[in-house]
């Protein structure tokens, strides 16, 4: 069942982040890096939930992912951030940690 969740996710990333930004005046500051930081946790979680052992190898795919989409958005006309980047890897070691430790103390508890 992550299977489905994570791809669905990593398409609204990808869309939300390879599609052009429309000119307007600027957002509220740093309200974008926290959008980065809950995307990649979700995106995390769903994988991190089911293979809880492994949640640090969740999170590198996640951050890869993020490093994947930092180096094509100048293709399509947005700026690379290192600041996006690091957002990304923390959403994405917070989501799979906490996913991880959710998964394992209820498996635990239900004696597996």
């Amino acid at each position: 069942m992550a299977y489905y969740p994570t791809v669905f996710l990593a398409l609204i990333i990808a869309w939300l982040t390879l599609t052009p930004v429309a000119p307007g005046p600027p957002g509220v500051p740093g309200l974008d890096k926290i959008g980065h930081v809950v995307a990649f946790a979700a995106l995390a979680a769903p994988f991190a939930w089911r293979m809880p052992q492994r949640w640090w190898v969740v999170a590198l795919a996640a951050l890869g992912y993020g490093v994947l989409i930092e180096l094509v958005q100048p293709l399509v006309g947005r700026s690379r951030e290192g600041a996006d980047l690091l957002a990304d890897g923390t959403g994405a070691f917070l989501g799979a940690w906490i996913a991880a430790r959710i998964a394992q103390a209820r498996r635990d508890r239900m004696g597996n």
